[in-house]
């Protein structure tokens, strides 16, 4: 088998499955899926940020206090 027969096979495959997704036990949801708008994405983009940070936050206080007080822990 050649590198082209190979590539049909591959493609044939690959749209086989792309055939089925909306079919799986996820199909609603995909189907009711949409495009986020510009406002709803920068929200998410903020929360995620902020979320982020505040992990950081803790992780830096936490690391800051096991270096600069070792006697309390």
């Amino acid at each position: 088998m050649n590198v082209v027969d190979k590539s049909w096979e591959v493609q044939k495959n690959v749209e086989e499955r792309a055939k089925s997704i909306g079919k799986g036990k996820y199909g609603r949801v995909l189907k009711m899926a949409r495009k986020p708008s510009y406002e709803e994405y920068l929200g998410i983009v903020k929360i995620t940020a902020l979320g982020i940070a505040l992990i950081g936050g803790v992780g830096f206080v936490i690391y800051w206090l096991m270096n600069y007080l070792p006697g309390y822990f």
